[in-house]
């Protein structure tokens, strides 16, 4: 990985947070799309314009796999590849919230290998380099110690928890959520929370910068089954995702199907 693809990605992460912020308040001229009826705003769009402006004349051998530009197969092909959420939480978005995110990473042959998340309206920016520690506003985060799910603080929708996904019976746990899934990944690498799971097909722009900020905490992340993630699939989806450190990780696959 070169050496300064991490300040790169820095840099167009605050400067998609400039132009999304242009939009807020004003009108988005939302629509939705076919495939899965999520909604896509001009914000959404305008995001995406500038990254792929931005990262691809910086790194025009790099690949390009984002959830507003049509996939180009082509990307299978590449060494690497930025894969890129323009704005993750984009009904936060339009609702006036603020944690919705910009999620932006490099993956190296199924690896991430730099990776930033970034809430401007709440000035939050994660960052990690594969071996080189996760961080948030430059400060080193990691993940709680917390061993048991009954003891956990944990991000997940309420549908994680139906008794379909728990044959045991679903742990009782503190539940919270957050709609941006690259936030959610987020605090728990920073520690606020203990874990995340989702067990619906996720795509990888959603958590291939999460990924790598997790593990760079400490964090153990795979998809619900316990396989280990990687990125630039022909079918870019993980079947599902948990998140928590080692210990916590293993209570929580232990009960599940």
């Amino acid at each position: 990985m070169p050496a300064n693809d991490l300040a790169l990605l820095i840099d167009a992460a605050r400067q998609a947070g400039e132009i999304a912020r242009s939009f807020v308040g004003g009108p988005l001229e939302v629509q939705f799309k076919a495939a899965d009826d999520s909604p896509v705003t001009k914000a959404d769009l305008a995001v995406n314009r500038h990254l792929s402006q931005v990262l691809r004349d910086a790194r025009p051998h790099y690949a390009w796999f984002s959830e507003e530009t049509p996939d180009d197969t082509a990307r299978l092909a590449a060494k690497r590849v930025f894969i890129i959420d323009p704005i993750d939480g984009t009904r936060s978005f339009i609702e006036g919230e603020k944690t919705w995110a910009h999620a932006l990473a490099v993956v190296e042959n199924g690896r991430t290998t730099a990776a930033v998340i970034y809430l401007p309206m709440l000035d939050k920016l994660y960052s990690a380099r594969l071996s080189g520690g996760a961080f948030l506003n430059e400060r080193r985060i990691a993940t709680g110690k917390v061993k048991t799910p009954e003891a956990a603080q944990v991000l997940a929708t309420r549908a994680s928890l139906k008794p379909e996904w728990w044959p045991g019976g679903a742990p009782v746990l503190r539940r919270s959520y957050r709609p941006s899934l690259a936030y959610r990944q987020s605090l728990v690498a920073e520690g606020r929370y203990d874990a995340m799971f989702t067990f619906r097909p996720t795509w990888e722009w959603d958590i291939a910068a999460g990924a790598l900020i997790l593990s760079e905490a400490g964090a153990k992340i795979t998809d619900r089954h316990g396989a280990p993630l990687r990125f630039n699939a022909p079918a870019p989806q993980a079947d599902g995702l948990v998140a928590a450190n080692p210990r916590l990780h293993a209570a929580l696959l232990d009960r599940l199907p």
